[in-house]
């Protein structure tokens, strides 16, 4: 009589399972609470973590915050978004608050420094405007104290805007429709188109420009598992290394005046010497060099990096914040890891309808 193979393959002798094994697989109630202890470590240490985060970092809100003096309405803020788009604003009414704070760019331009009035380069690198209402202060060296002196400033600049609240107020009384929104926007007030009352509506638009949601932010509200294992690593070593002596708060940055090379001066290609930062603001030494920390919330969308605008690669950035303000020399897989967490800053991004803008009348000034 023939052998049957599948009799032979049945007798021959099976490898034995592990001690427990055949239990736990019979006991399908033992499998699963032998593999919830064997995930407890893991677990605990992801606790740990995020518990050490929640002291550095806070979640950015859902709703759009207060802001201090300006109410944010309705109304106000329809009348700043169109504001924010309108090109008119400037002398050559080509250069728009979106220029160089594009809403689909990540809040900035992408450049080294703006492109201005007829041409002209800015001497820095535009920040984000998203999350901006978070920041301790406004520019770079901190000049303005909020959003609305802020709005101010590039549109009275030479080598942005160009143009002068005198004719802004008259091209803003000219179109109709304005006149009808800035009424509404600013009820009590007898004479509502003014240049403060352009710079609240753009105030109150821009505290609209925030980016909750981010996977940080779900790790910090709890979500473990929002960040994988090399992101996790990063954060360790983000806290662990001291970056976030500088970079915590909210906008992961933002919130204080920092010297750029604290234990060690980038080179001039990185550092210009003729730009001194926050000295040219209070006229101190020992503001010589010093900027507000650049928050870093949606790092990724924002390059180039730093003040200068030099540094195109955030790998690049890390090392030489690292050198510079750490003294320490950090491994490319430490770098990589750092990197990798900052990618998960990238939040949602706001969604702005483009506006339509009022057609401007036979008394609009012309362009310049």
């Amino acid at each position: 009589m023939k052998s049957n193979p599948q009799s032979k393959s049945q007798s021959r002798p099976q490898r034995s399972a592990p001690r427990g094994a055949t239990r736990a697989m019979t006991h399908p109630l033992l499998a699963t609470t032998m593999l919830a202890f064997a995930g407890l470590p893991a677990l605990a240490d992801d606790a740990a973590l995020q518990k050490e985060a929640a002291g550095h970092f806070k979640p950015i809100p859902s709703m759009v915050p207060a802001v201090k003096d300006n109410a944010v309405t309705r109304d106000k803020v329809e009348l700043g978004k169109m504001l924010f788009f309108d090109p008119r604003l400037s002398a050559s009414q080509l250069i728009s608050c979106n220029t160089c704070h594009n809403l689909s760019m990540g809040g900035d331009d992408n450049l080294e420094t703006s492109i201005g009035h007829g041409w002209a380069k800015g001497p820095r690198n535009a920040p984000t405007v998203l999350n901006a209402v978070f920041n301790i202060a406004q520019f770079w060296d901190g000049r303005a104290g909020d959003l609305k002196t802020q709005a101010k400033g590039p549109i009275q600049a030479g080598v942005e805007m160009n143009n002068t609240p005198k004719v802004v107020e008259e091209t803003l009384k000219s179109i109709p429709d304005y006149v009808a929104r800035f009424k509404a926007a600013f009820p009590n007030e007898a004479e509502p188109v003014t240049f403060d009352n352009l710079a609240r509506a753009i105030e109150a638009f821009e505290a609209t420009l925030i980016t909750p949601g981010s996977r940080f932010d779900q790790f910090l509200e709890g979500k473990l598992d929002a960040l994988d294992a090399t992101e996790k690593t990063g954060l360790k070593l983000f806290m662990d290394k001291g970056c976030v002596a500088c970079h915590s708060g909210v906008n992961v940055g933002g919130e204080a005046y920092y010297p750029f090379g604290v234990v060690e001066k980038p080179g001039a290609d990185i550092l210009p010497a003729n730009d001194r930062g926050r000295f040219e603001v209070t006229k101190t030494a020992d503001a010589d060099y010093v900027f507000r920390a650049g928050p870093l919330r949606n790092i990724a969308l924002s390059a180039p990096y730093f003040h200068s605008g030099k540094v195109w690669d955030l790998k690049q950035a890390v090392a030489i914040m690292a050198t510079s303000q750490l003294g320490a020399k950090l491994s490319d897989k430490e770098i990589e890891a750092i990197t990798a967490f900052l990618g998960t800053l990238t939040g949602e991004q706001p969604r702005v309808e483009l506006p339509i803008l009022p057609v401007s009348t036979d008394r609009t000034p012309l362009p310049k």
